[in-house]
């Protein structure tokens, strides 16, 4: 599955950070970054999750 984020939506209020350190990380000026967009099946329920918990829906898993 392919995880893309809306900027435009995205507020960096690092939720998803919290849910999967590994695949979202905040910089210094709370610019969200992706390490992968193509989630490993292991990843993939903690990703669903942190989709699922982006108070403005940034993230999209296809």
């Amino acid at each position: 599955m392919k995880l893309s984020v809306d900027f435009d939506q995205c507020e960096a209020n690092g939720i998803c950070v919290g849910i999967a350190p590994d695949v979202f990380d905040l910089d210094d000026e709370d610019n969200l970054h992706l390490a992968v967009t193509d989630i490993p099946a292991d990843r993939l329920a903690d990703v669903e999750t942190a989709v699922a918990q982006c108070p403005k829906a940034a993230l999209k898993l296809q």
